[in-house]
């Protein structure tokens, strides 16, 4: 009975702690003036993605010919593109295409990084030999060459765009999870779950990998942004979304024979992209300091 108080005892000062320590981290976050600021602009994409129905004055692909081109105006915030259709409308509904990127793309790195790093840094050895030497393969070629390498394989298209940045994604989670494992298997803790006879995989699942989030999440946050910047280059170059999809880089794409005589068609598109990966990039350098045990007050 009393090793049974004990252990509960023991259970709810571990979650306290817990719960300790994501408030204190957040009330750093909350401090930092410059996360603040990407935090809005993370919570308005996300906003306008949720209500762009309800939002967007026009549909977003269906325009007027005798509109087109038109400058900023009362009916038309951001003027309208060389199909006249409405600008405004078609970053708003961009925001959903953003999103969808930013997701399905850090969850592809995500997911295979995390476990070829967990695996390389739990074992070590020759498995940790080869996994390394092929990331190191992987980063030897340009980022940004290798994903257009990639979508000219599997062919132009949103979704193949995706898979080929979340495959050349892959290199930079596994690096940091690794780096993480590394540091954490030879804890107390880790060592006592050998000593009960825990089996390895719960060890990694259960007592390694829970406390190597940090850096995960921060590498996530950072990686939606370049997501959606990767994607959007695709986009430009005619290898990702399709007509008449409302995805930023391509609307650059469709705005840059008409730069001189309307440069709105292509500056809000632009100004969107700069702001939302501005925001995830703020968002995610204050998440590192925040979640950093050593800045601690």
């Amino acid at each position: 009975m009393d090793t049974q108080i004990a252990a509960k005892k023991s259970v709810n000062q571990q979650a306290n702690q817990s719960r300790g320590i994501w408030a204190d981290s957040f009330s750093r976050l909350l401090r930092q003036k410059s996360a603040i600021f990407g935090l809005i602009i993370v919570v308005t994409l996300i906003c306008a993605a949720l209500f762009a129905p309800y939002i967007a004055p026009y549909n977003p692909e269906k325009g007027i010919l005798g509109d087109r081109l038109q400058a900023p105006s009362e009916g038309h915030w951001f003027g309208t593109d060389s199909q006249g259709r409405d600008i405004l409308s078609r970053i708003i509904f961009g925001s959903r295409i953003s999103i969808q990127i930013g997701i399905i793309t850090v969850g592809i790195s995500l997911v295979v990084g995390t476990f070829m790093g967990a695996l390389s840094g739990y074992f070590g050895g020759v498995l940790d030999l080869l996994v390394m030497r092929f990331i190191d393969i992987m980063m030897a070629f340009p980022y940004i060459l290798l994903a257009i390498a990639i979508t000219a394989v599997l062919g132009p298209s949103l979704v193949n765009a995706m898979i080929a940045i979340g495959i050349v994604g892959i290199p930079i989670y596994a690096r940091v999870v690794r780096g993480a494992v590394l540091s954490v298997k030879e804890n107390e803790y880790v060592e006592a779950a050998r000593a009960v006879g825990c089996s390895k995989s719960r060890i990694i699942w259960r007592h390694v990998l829970p406390n190597c989030i940090a850096p995960i999440i921060v590498q996530a946050t950072l990686g939606i942004g370049t997501a959606i910047l990767d994607s959007a280059g695709l986009s430009f170059l005619g290898l990702g979304a399709r007509p008449p999809k409302s995805e930023w880089g391509l609307m650059l794409n469709q705005g840059k024979d008409s730069l001189q005589t309307a440069p709105w068609a292509v500056m809000f598109p632009g100004l969107a992209i700069l702001l939302v990966v501005l925001g995830f990039n703020l968002l995610g350098d204050g998440l590192r300091d925040a979640l950093d045990p050593k800045l601690k007050e």
